[in-house]
């Protein structure tokens, strides 16, 4: 175990100075075990070595772990907990956990037999953690890590501090909140960056942008999707195949006969697949009643970031604008499609996106989001706040 202890203090010290990520002041840490999803990519593993950092420094009651330690192919979950906390460990960190088989009856076996230990785990976001099936419902307080929202790649970028503002804030206030952040910087200088390469943390490196974000599509397609939802690899060209096409001409309405044909498999396959490549955060499924419809109404890349990445950068700007607001407003929101306008929030607010240049007749009474507006007015808001909702 002494090696592991020299590898955790070994990767906090290199750690840097990471963002400060909003999920962190989210979290009950109180709570005994705690799973923290997301795709990959968004930093999960920094996340996490951040944690250990800044709520137990080089304490040795806190430790993390990657469980795609060769290590892990002969000692279990269960002995190597049990021996962490018998040598005073309070807290484990298991990265990568659903590389280990039967670590979800591990980890519900640690939390019933082990009570003075806490486990925080990351796994992707394909893992059905709360399900009826899931081993751990019931025990578990499952958090979701997206990417950089446009406000945390904005307080990176410009050093700025802003805090996340809720929606209703936004429909309430949106005139006055964006006062107050103009005044101490111009986000609309900073607003397209994001939509082309703010999303993922490694556009912090120093590689090519767009080609690390195809070679992290790829691991979500061969590994994250194939190895949890146990598709044999002979089937991942048609899964592959399947995104292209809609990256093609997303944000559109499928006709789920024609993608059948067109990658040559059943219908009931291509909404299978549809249903993997939303779990695998690489498109979102907009629905005319989320609650009540069983065919999505439209396909949308679930990033902007994504869409420029798999059609090299040649993205019209309405599309890109139109996949952010799904994006950012969509993960603490439920978002269906509006019959008056481009999206319906919250089964009340229906909004439109307009870009300069080319905007909308205000044909309805409704909300709208303005793609060049610094400060808006009244029903229209500027799209790049709705990037400070996390």
């Amino acid at each position: 175990m002494q090696s592991f202890f020299e590898t955790h203090k070994y990767l906090l010290k290199h750690l840097g100075t990471p963002v400060k990520r909003e999920l962190m002041n989210r979290i009950d840490w109180d709570h005994r075990l705690i799973g923290i999803k997301g795709a990959r990519g968004v930093g999960k593993t920094t996340f996490l070595l951040d944690l250990a950092k800044s709520r137990f420094g080089f304490d040795k009651s806190c430790l993390y772990v990657n469980l795609n330690n060769l290590y892990f192919t002969e000692r279990s979950i269960i002995s190597f907990a049990d021996e962490f906390r018998k040598k005073g460990g309070q807290t484990l960190i298991l990265d990568q956990v659903y590389k280990y088989p039967e670590w979800s009856n591990e980890l519900k076996y640690c939390y019933d037999n082990f009570t003075d230990l806490q486990i925080v785990f990351s796994g992707s976001a394909v893992m059905r953690l709360l399900n009826e099936k899931s081993d751990l419902k019931g025990c578990v307080k499952v958090y979701n890590l997206e990417g950089f929202s446009f406000r945390e790649y904005l307080n990176m970028e410009a050093g700025t501090d802003f805090q996340p503002v809720p929606f209703n804030d936004i429909i309430r206030n949106h005139v006055e909140i964006c006062e107050e952040i103009t005044a101490k910087v111009r986000p609309l200088a900073y607003f397209s960056n994001y939509l082309e390469h703010g999303y993922y943390p490694f556009f912090l490196e120093k590689r090519n942008y767009l080609e690390n974000v195809v070679k992290n599509i790829n691991l979500i397609l061969e590994i994250d999707i194939s190895y949890l939802e146990q598709i044999e690899l002979k089937y991942l060209p048609k899964l592959r195949k399947l995104l292209y096409s809609i990256a093609k001409v997303a944000p559109f309405q499928p006709n789920v006969s024609r993608l059948s044909q067109e990658i040559e498999t059943s219908r009931a396959t291509v909404m299978n697949y549809l249903n993997y490549l939303k779990n695998g955060r690489l498109i979102n499924l907009l629905f005319e009643d989320s609650e009540a419809a069983k065919k999505p109404a439209m396909v949308y890349m679930h990033n902007s970031n994504l869409l420029s990445s798999v059609m090299h950068g040649e993205v019209d700007q309405s599309k890109l604008n139109r996949t952010f607001f799904l994006n950012q407003v969509g993960i603490e929101n439920k978002i269906d499609l509006s019959v008056n306008g481009d999206f319906r929030v919250d089964k009340q607010f229906d909004f439109t996106i307009i870009e300069e240049g080319n905007a909308k007749k205000k044909s309805y009474d409704g909300w709208y989001a303005h793609d060049m507006l610094e400060v808006g007015s009244e029903k229209e808001i500027p799209l790049w706040l709705f990037g400070f909702l996390y």
